[in-house]
């Protein structure tokens, strides 16, 4: 892996004190050796290779907290309805008719989205089938995820092929686990993601509590994203979402609950006492109507909060530029012009997200031993200007839009330049989801 030089940049470092600073990056490998200044004369001529910035501004690559790469074919197939009516009417049939080609193709369109806007690393949840289309995705595009085949043995509304038996969902995943976790020099790592408690008995849980803590990794499910769904969850099991997850159990550092909107008191005490995680999906939640989730709050308790896009159907895209402005926006309506200014925005996409996965010490930010996933912004157009002494958290968060992203670097390596992604052949990919859908939906008949 050749050494790379990021010459005449406006480093943006989200380190602890937001610091911005004028130069060069020197990347040895795959991590960040120095930042900022002349360091031309630190590397050997011929040996190193010399991306000059001219001047657009670097900073991390995003950290998105939630996403759905299966669900990237179903873009435009399931509006305007509520979670509950989404799911079964929508989702679930096409999940349940996905092939090995369906999933590759739906992760490589997403993943390819993702990288030209910005995003570097993803905590995403696949189907129940056929994860390892998606791994094999990730592993060919240069992403960074967490990734997990979904797991769902609960429900009689659930389509046929949806529906698992218990022990063989946990022992699916733990086979996909011990093949994919760590992969690709580290890039790679599973979870394990029960859909949400609806869809899941508590001997599966269970399950995943004892796997998780055996092998050291995340948790990732939903939990309190409709009132519907916490209906269903009290009239089955006898408490609130959070409050069930903890009565049994899976209430612990490593879990990482998506959404998050209807928490009572009694739930945030228990995310803040056992050190969960949340992840904030504020243009899901607006559009299946969820409601708005209180994340100033969250914050102000000290629970660590991400941001990500959701799934394609729900969105419709997976722009981490448009859910910062969506985060900072509808806080803003709620509680204040200064509620959610864009530093703490944009941190939440960067250092936030890092934090949720446990990443924190290798990604978020751009600082000396951290791994070289970073961004390239030409902020030089009508919609960002002017320029002359403005803010440029502001002009990154409130004003720029994926469209700038230049360049993206992960692990080290160019994935995108000149706003072309190296890794993906955009245009087969572009025609094989096309055809990948058309079959999907024969199935379905």
């Amino acid at each position: 892996m050749a050494d790379k030089l990021i010459r005449n940049a406006v480093i943006l470092t989200m380190n602890g004190s937001n610091d911005i600073v004028t130069g060069d990056l020197l990347i040895e490998g795959n991590r960040i050796a120095k930042v900022g200044g002349d360091l031309g004369a630190d590397i050997v001529p011929g040996e190193t290779e010399v991306i000059d910035a001219g001047g657009k501004v670097l900073l991390p690559g995003f950290v998105q907290t939630h996403i759905h790469l299966c669900q990237t074919l179903f873009r435009g197939r399931a509006d305007d309805l509520a979670l509950i009516d989404w799911l079964r009417d929508k989702i679930w049939p096409m999940e349940a008719a996905h092939s090995e080609d369906s999933v590759y193709y739906s992760a490589l369109l997403g993943i390819g989205e993702l990288i030209r806007s910005g995003t570097t690393t993803i905590l995403d949840m696949e189907t129940v089938h056929y994860t390892d289309a998606a791994f094999r995705a990730i592993e060919s595009s240069g992403l960074r995820a967490i990734s997990g085949k979904v797991m769902m043995d609960h429900g009689t509304e659930v389509p046929l092929p949806l529906q698992e038996q218990t022990e063989r969902s946990l022992r699916e995943s733990v086979d996909l686990l011990e093949k994919w976790n760590g992969a690709a020099n580290g890039r790679i790592h599973y979870a394990f993601c029960p859909r949400f408690v609806v869809s899941c008995t508590e001997e599966l849980l269970v399950g995943v509590r004892d796997l998780s803590a055996q092998y050291g990794v995340r948790v990732h499910t939903h939990a309190s994203e409709n009132r519907d769904e916490i209906a269903i969850v009290e009239a089955e099991r006898g408490k609130r979402n959070v409050v069930y997850l903890d009565h049994i159990g899976l209430a612990q550092p490593n879990l990482i609950l998506a959404h998050s909107i209807w928490l009572s008191e009694e739930e945030k005490r228990i995310i803040r006492e056992r050190g969960v995680k949340v992840t904030h999906c504020p243009g899901s939640n607006m559009k299946l109507a969820s409601g708005v989730a209180d994340i100033p709050d969250l914050l102000a308790r000290g629970i660590p909060v991400g941001i990500g896009a959701d799934g394609a159907p729900c969105n419709n895209n997976l722009d981490m530029y448009q859910e910062m402005r969506l985060t900072a926006f509808i806080q803003k309506v709620r509680h204040g012009p200064t509620v959610m200014d864009a530093r703490k925005v944009l941190r939440m996409a960067t250092m936030g997200g890092a934090e949720v996965l446990g990443l924190e010490n290798e990604i978020g930010s751009v600082e000396v031993g951290k791994l070289a996933d970073l961004q390239l912004l030409d902020l030089e157009d009508f919609h960002v200007y002017p320029s002359y002494d403005a803010d440029l958290f502001s002009r990154v968060v409130y004003a720029a839009t994926r469209g700038d992203v230049d360049t993206v670097l992960i692990d080290g390596q160019v994935v995108m330049a000149g706003k072309r992604v190296q890794t993906i052949d955009r245009a087969n990919v572009l025609k094989e989801a096309d055809l990948s859908l058309k079959r999907l939906l024969a199935r379905i008949g």
